[in-house]
């Protein structure tokens, strides 16, 4: 099987700088309280996976293909329309949290909000914690 080469890998671009540099000023704060809140629960250091997600973390994952990649636990980007963050459990199993959460949309592992003023941001740690619990005790990725 030919190696796939990934776009997005973790580099030694700045945090910070990257973030200083989001353009809309509540985005912009918004990123560094999800950033706060993302090294509380990881007990991490952030840092970039490609130009524009800042990661936290990394775990080994197999795919039932053979394929194999180091990604990160959880992480977030500043997108032009959403916060994006990764949730990299994906969302099956929390029902309860994600029903209290507040506005939002998914995909397969991504939770988009347009502002962090749309979330309870307790349910929201809560979430991000118990996604990495689950990665981290070997269970499944990317579950919708």
């Amino acid at each position: 099987m030919a190696k796939v080469e990934l776009k997005t890998k973790l580099n030694e671009s700045s945090v910070e700088g990257f973030l200083n540099g989001v353009e809309d000023e509540e985005r912009r704060a918004d990123c560094f309280r999800v950033l706060e809140l993302m090294k509380k629960v990881t007990g991490e250091e952030p840092k970039m996976w490609g130009p524009s997600i800042v990661g936290f973390g990394s775990t080994h994952l197999k795919y039932e293909s053979g394929r194999e990649l180091d990604w990160m636990l959880t992480g977030f980007s500043p997108r032009k329309a959403n916060l994006t963050l990764y949730i990299m459990s994906g969302f099956s199993r929390y029902d309860e949290l994600m029903a209290r959460l507040g506005k939002y949309k998914t995909g397969k592992s991504c939770l988009y909000i347009k502002r962090l003023s749309d979330v309870d941001v307790n349910i929201l740690e809560d979430l991000v914690a118990s996604s990495i619990a689950h990665v981290k005790s070997g269970g499944a990725l990317f579950e919708t």
